[in-house]
């Protein structure tokens, strides 16, 4: 057997190039890692702006048909008084009942408060602000979203372009329950916000009807025009938006009962009346 000999001692140029030398299966797989990580967020940018543009796109689509005279045949006309009475008849007297309680409740807070610090002639008008046009209407959209959207069970499901609906599918089937459900959030809002005013009065100057020249006053002071077209135009949107964007996700995803979309464009709604109304 032969010796194995001796390993000579590492020179400095060795010992520099060890040092720098990249780890075992520190190669191609490491530098591959970012490309992977990037494609991954591409691949979700890209589903993201799909979701977004088949929800704008079926929403758009659900408007044409829904003001299309041809919709409103016998059976779809049967079907949309059908929907209409499962999502509104049977929701607005508990969430005008609670609207009217919890408007009660704030409509007491504000006055008091108000007449404490000597600001009683404003507390109408901070209560219709807050209440009639900020709270009410979301407060609507949130219900009918929670409450009647995700009770609707969808046959058709996994789809993301909006070529793959079938027309006279959409027109039977989804278009009484757009219509349904916008029609229970300007209900819902409409009803909940003449109640917040009565409510109001009462509070403010009790059963007289001395109060009514100044109340009338006061709320023609706060919904001028543009108060009252953006008050308008943001319920409106609120019941599209709530009719159309779950909607457009349980299509693409079966077990979708919310989603966060809507969610997102709620609040750019409120954003932008807040922006326009205030700033």
């Amino acid at each position: 057997m032969s010796a194995v000999p001796p390993s000579s001692p590492p020179t400095p140029v060795q010992c520099e190039a060890s040092a720098h030398a990249l780890p075992v299966g520190f190669g191609a797989g490491f530098f591959r890692q970012p490309v992977h990580v990037v494609s991954t967020s591409m691949q979700s940018l890209q589903l993201a702006v799909l979701r977004w543009r088949f929800a704008f796109a079926f929403g758009a689509l659900a408007l044409v048909l829904a003001a299309s005279p041809s919709t409103y045949r016998p059976a779809t006309r049967a079907a949309i008084l059908s929907n209409l009475h499962a999502s509104t008849a049977q929701t607005l007297p508990w969430f005008a009942a609670l609207a009217s309680l919890l408007s009660l409740v704030l409509i007491r807070i504000v006055v008091v408060t108000a007449a404490s610090y000597g600001l009683s002639q404003l507390a109408l008008q901070v209560v219709v602000r807050v209440l009639v046009l900020e709270l009410i209407p979301l407060s609507a959209a949130l219900f009918v979203a929670l409450r009647i959207a995700p009770s609707w069970a969808l046959p058709k499901v996994g789809i993301l372009h909006i070529d793959d609906l079938s027309l006279p599918w959409v027109r039977r089937e989804l278009v009484p329950r757009v219509l349904a459900e916008a029609f229970a959030v300007v209900a819902l809002a409409v009803v909940s916000s003449a109640l917040a005013l009565v409510l109001a009065y009462l509070v403010v100057y009790g059963f007289s009807p001395w109060g009514l020249p100044v109340f009338t006053r006061t709320i023609g002071r706060v919904f001028d025009p543009i108060v009252s077209t953006l008050l308008v135009s943001k319920i409106l949107a609120f019941a599209w938006a709530v009719a159309t964007v779950p909607l457009a996700a349980r299509l693409e995803r079966p077990d979708t009962a919310m989603s966060t979309r809507l969610f997102v464009v709620l609040l750019g709604l409120e954003a932008a009346t807040l922006s326009l109304q205030y700033v």
